[in-house]
């Protein structure tokens, strides 16, 4: 086979396993009743407090209107919460509530198992393998998209979505 060829395979089988790992996870994580975008921001916001809605989008890597609607609902079943920012009538600051905590918690839980259940089988030289090559993957593909560098993040939660 020619290299476009093994190249084409392998792309297909990382595709059919991100979204086998999605649906994985979207399974696990509606038991809480929440969806995967609405236990991410629960997730994210369990890093930092107080952020906005601009600044949490940008870490999500969604729109801001995207991140409103997700907020509007969580909001609505008391998960999170929106508090005013002294000197800016148009943001506002966001915060857990005592359940927005304990749901992110257990999505946190729920995720960490599955990466223990999956990636935590595989013996250590081969997770350091497949970090390395996910890496530099990782690395032309922002080269062909002229990304600049995602910032940097220390995530509770195997990012998902």
């Amino acid at each position: 086979m020619s290299q476009e060829a093994d190249a084409a395979r392998v792309w297909f089988r990382l595709l059919r396993l991100q979204t086998r790992i999605n649906l994985a996870i979207t399974e696990k994580v509606r038991t809480l009743g929440l969806s995967v975008p609405q236990c991410d921001v629960l997730t994210t916001l369990t890093e930092r407090e107080g952020v906005s809605q601009q600044e949490l989008a940008e870490r999500l890597y969604v729109t801001k209107g995207n991140i409103s609607g997700l907020i509007d609902r969580l909001e609505s079943a008391n998960l999170v919460e929106r508090r005013s920012i002294a000197g800016d009538k148009r943001s506002h600051a966001l915060y857990l509530t005592a359940e927005g905590r304990r749901l992110a918690e257990s999505g946190i839980a729920i995720q960490r198992r599955f990466v223990v259940d999956t990636l935590g089988r595989l013996p250590p030289d081969q997770l350091a393998t497949l970090e390395k090559l996910l890496v530099t993957t990782r690395d032309l593909v922002r080269e062909q998209t002229g990304g600049a560098p995602a910032p940097r993040r220390t995530r509770k939660s195997a990012a998902v979505g």
